[in-house]
């Protein structure tokens, strides 16, 4: 890898409450587990690509509070370069608070804080960096305005980007035709594409849309189904991948850590289907374990992973 990996996106200060069941409308679930940990789908798809090997640079906004110095220096621990991680005064920085029940799911409620802070100006000012990157990583936890400027300025110095349009909100579609590759779950697809996606023949259908509208790989991702692919290197044009089975503790970090290890196995020159499958294995691993960024693994877990045929 002689390029490096641009994330562009979020950071959160995650606050965890762990129980046996996620409450229904105004009931109170007693005797949690707490703890708090890092987040924000940026932060975590550079985490997990830089400890999967990539050389990974993370452009993002942290605020004025007591969490971002150690924010920060968690990025690096895990080799994150942190050169474009601006500080902003006058904010917090982004904090989520999240609740987990029986098989991992979650509830998430995020205050955006200084990732608001994240603007298109931001993004201008960093053309060399984008021009010189094998790929940009983007999420949907920062402002709209910033997405489209960032994929404009890619399509115009040629370099891809994977899109993870998480969480789903409003954008000019005609966007779409600058993403390399779109990388979304089940609801995420229904959004785009107008199609009910619950399982892989509609994800099948949902992919085989996506490239229509002008994505260049779609890949919708399932959990424990695995992923449905859609692109010109697939075999037959859409090819279903099977996940990892494993029992999973906490799905929060997931989907990001699939795709940070997706663009670190596609930047060292890996076929598409390898890629994914590289991917599957990091999150099958990481959710087994609590928390976003604690539970996100190195390469030589992912390695060690694969090579065992779990």
């Amino acid at each position: 890898m002689t390029k490096p990996i641009v994330v562009i996106g979020s950071s959160n200060v995650d606050f965890i409450m762990k129980m046996d069941h996620l409450p229904a409308r105004d009931e109170t679930v007693t005797d949690a587990e707490f703890m708090q940990t890092f987040g924000g789908k940026g932060a975590n798809q550079a985490v997990a690509a830089a400890r999967a090997g990539g050389d990974v640079v993370f452009v993002n906004c942290v605020g004025e509070d007591p969490y971002a110095d150690k924010m920060v220096a968690g990025f690096e621990a895990s080799g994150v370069r942190t050169d474009y991680v601006f500080r902003e005064t006058g904010v917090a920085s982004g904090t989520a608070l999240v609740m987990i029940g029986e098989g991992g799911h979650n509830y998430l409620s995020v205050a955006p804080g200084a990732n608001r802070r994240l603007t298109p100006e931001r993004v201008e000012g960093l053309r060399d960096l984008i021009a010189g990157a094998a790929y940009v990583l983007m999420q949907f936890e920062i402002p709209r305005e910033t997405i489209e400027c960032t994929l404009d300025l890619a399509a115009a110095v040629g370099v891809p980007v994977v899109w993870n349009y998480a969480p789903a909100k409003p954008f000019d579609r005609a966007q779409l035709e600058k993403v390399a590759i779109l990388i979304v779950n089940e609801p995420e697809a229904s959004v785009l594409t107008g199609l009910e996606v619950s399982d892989r023949v509609s994800a099948r259908v949902a992919t085989v849309k996506l490239r229509e509208m002008g994505v260049g790989t779609a890949i919708v991702t399932l959990g424990e189904q695995g992923s449905v692919v859609a692109a010109r290197e697939t075999r037959g044009g859409v090819k279903h991948i099977p996940a990892f089975p494993v029992q999973a503790i906490d799905t929060t970090a997931a989907g990001d850590t699939y795709c940070g290890c997706l663009v670190v196995a596609l930047a060292e020159g890996k076929a598409l289907e390898v890629a994914v499958r590289f991917a599957s294995a990091a999150a099958a691993l990481c959710v087994q374990k609590l928390g976003a960024q604690p539970s996100t693994p190195w390469r030589s877990e992912i390695d060690a992973f694969l090579k065992d045929g779990v």
